[in-house]
């Protein structure tokens, strides 16, 4: 980032409100991805907040009841394993991320997005910034809002598809979840796109 976008940053934060951006379950074999977009307060803090892959479950869950009760706003979305076959799971990432940001009550003045690339959202300035959710508060926030919401949605999942364990997976491509696909197949919810298994193998 140059000088000049370093100050433009600073001056958001001083003047106006920002958000922070992230996603979960871009690598998974199955199941959506979500986004999530966090504004909180100058004040926030909680010593357990860090990356959500750096937090045990329990502390995430409770995480993501203080940050709902404590942000000045927060909204989380996703996009499905369909649509991320259609335009691939990059874009839907930043898809995601852009719904997200749509749901917000306020419009923030500048974006903290985790990663190195994303689509810019209109005129709204961001910063990409590599492990961004071990470095900023805000999107810490985002990162276990993502994942809880989507480990939460892909324990609904298993119960349709239980022979896969996306209760503890989550979709990721387990040895567990590997072999269930040379058993079974694949299933609606995986992403063909993923050429995870041989084409011969069926689909239901």
């Amino acid at each position: 980032m140059s000088k000049e976008q370093d100050l433009l940053h600073l001056n958001y934060q001083t003047l106006l409100s920002e958000a922070g951006c992230d996603e979960a379950g871009r690598g998974s074999y199955a199941g959506p991805v979500f986004a999530a977009a966090v504004r909180l307060p100058a004040s926030f803090f909680h010593p357990l907040l860090n990356d959500s892959k750096q937090v045990k479950v329990v502390d995430r869950n409770l995480l993501r009841v203080y940050i709902e009760e404590n942000a000045l706003d927060f909204a989380v979305a996703s996009v499905d394993n369909d649509e991320i076959d259609r335009i691939n799971i990059l874009n839907a990432s930043f898809k995601a991320m852009h719904l997200a940001i749509d749901q917000l009550k306020q419009q923030p003045g500048f974006l903290l997005i985790d990663g190195n690339r994303f689509t810019k959202y209109g005129n709204t300035p961001h910063r990409c910034i590599v492990e961004g959710d071990a470095k900023y508060t805000a999107i810490a926030a985002a990162s276990i809002l993502a994942k809880t919401y989507r480990d939460e949605y892909m324990q609904q999942l298993h119960l349709e598809f239980p022979y896969y364990k996306w209760d503890s997976n989550k979709g990721y491509g387990t040895a567990a979840h590997r072999k269930a696909i040379e058993e079974h197949g694949l299933c609606k919810y995986h992403r063909k796109s993923f050429h995870i298994v041989p084409s011969q193998l069926n689909l239901f």
